[in-house]
């Protein structure tokens, strides 16, 4: 039987136009001119609608040669995927070995043998289901580990060998995309790590911005100046708090000038602002999709969970929300309860709606 007889085309355009989330799972938009097929919610720019076809299951869309779309994932999105069970074997594996010396039982080779899978199907499957590659999933667990080990143990060397690393030539030569600090750094706190700072007025109160050379470090609201440092010497207790001097380094300016804009409904966040945050391997994908959220919509703590390939995870999901320390960057505030209530803000519940409010003016196209 034809898509054609199955699926009210009409209607479906219709939902894809809206980018209609509660048709994520009803159906699939294929678009034949880059090759993917995506959910009805899918933020990117829509295709002319002489390209489009519907599918009713992921199957019919992947027999005409389609593939899955990296930025919706709508096979992890409605965990449709066949084969998320065994990718989910698979993270648990991974997070039990990851701090083992013999890397090679993580090669994309091995984990895709346990799986029963090909290479390809299931490097593909994982970064649909996961947001991330075997790889990338695998440094973040080591990477974790490495930063429990940090603040628990006297010795640095002995804390990098515990975490799996094979020298510590390697995870110092990476450290700086992950931690931001080394090793030694982190585990002390922030110790010798140098913070700039500023805080602005926005319609939403008070907003404090740190960052370090290596990008921003914390975004928070607060009700004065004095109580947004206090928390600012909470997260990073041993480093050295420096007030942003007048004017600020142009760098620095052009991240605080894109969220004042922001704040202010006038301009989306800019995606490649660079963040300097620590993050467990489970916090990483809830980020990381957090950030796919399109500006203007919210997703509940369940959709989250389900599109990270986690479903009865919906709790841990507003813990990483909870643990979030650069607003707005990583946009937990569009993470709302499956009733339509705002839930939980760390910055106040009042906030929490001011903010999903402007960014849905701001979205709405012009009458």
């Amino acid at each position: 039987m034809s898509n054609a007889v199955l699926l009210d085309e009409a209607v479906c355009w219709d939902a894809v136009t809206r980018r209609d989330a509660a048709s994520d799972g009803q159906f699939f938009l294929g678009v034949l001119t880059t090759g993917v097929y995506c959910r009805p919610s899918c933020p990117a720019r829509h295709p002319l609608r002489k390209n489009v076809r519907f599918y009713r299951e992921p199957a019919q869309a992947e027999r005409d040669g389609l593939r899955p779309c990296l930025r919706c994932r709508p096979l992890a999105a409605i965990s449709r995927d066949p084969h998320a069970e065994r990718v989910r074997e698979i993270c648990r594996y991974i997070e039990n070995h990851a701090t083992e010396p013999d890397t090679a039982a993580l090669s994309l080779g091995q984990l895709a043998e346990r799986a029963g899978l090909s290479r390809f199907h299931f490097q593909r499957s994982f970064r649909a289901i996961v947001g991330v590659t075997p790889k990338q999933y695998a440094a973040a667990c080591r990477l974790h580990q490495l930063k429990t080990s940090l603040r628990q143990s006297p010795d640095v060397t002995a804390a990098i060998y515990d975490a799996g690393y094979g020298s510590s030539s390697r995870v110092y030569e990476s450290s700086g995309a992950h931690l931001g600090m080394t090793p030694k750094q982190y585990r002390d706190g922030g110790s010798r790590l140098i913070i700039s700072h500023t805080t602005v007025d926005s319609p939403v109160g008070k907003i404090m911005i740190g960052a370090t050379d290596c990008g921003i470090c914390f975004v928070q609201f607060g009700r004065d100046q004095e109580a947004l440092l206090r928390a600012l010497e909470k997260e990073y207790p041993a480093a050295r708090l420096e007030a942003m001097g007048e004017p600020a380094p142009p760098v620095f300016g052009q991240w605080i000038a894109a969220l004042s804009a922001h704040l202010a409904g006038q301009q989306q966040p800019h995606k490649d602002l660079p963040l300097d945050i620590r993050a467990s391997a489970f916090q990483m994908r809830v980020w990381n999709y957090l950030r796919s959220i399109p500006y203007g919509q919210t997703r509940s703590y369940a959709e989250v969970a389900g599109a990270i390939g986690q479903p009865s995870a919906a709790r841990a999901v507003a813990g990483a929300c909870a643990r979030n320390t650069v607003a707005i960057l990583i946009p937990c505030h569009r993470v709302i309860r499956g009733t339509g209530e705002p839930g939980g803000y760390r910055w106040g519940v009042a906030r929490k709606k001011q903010l999903i409010e402007t960014e849905r003016a701001a979205a709405k196209p012009p009458a």
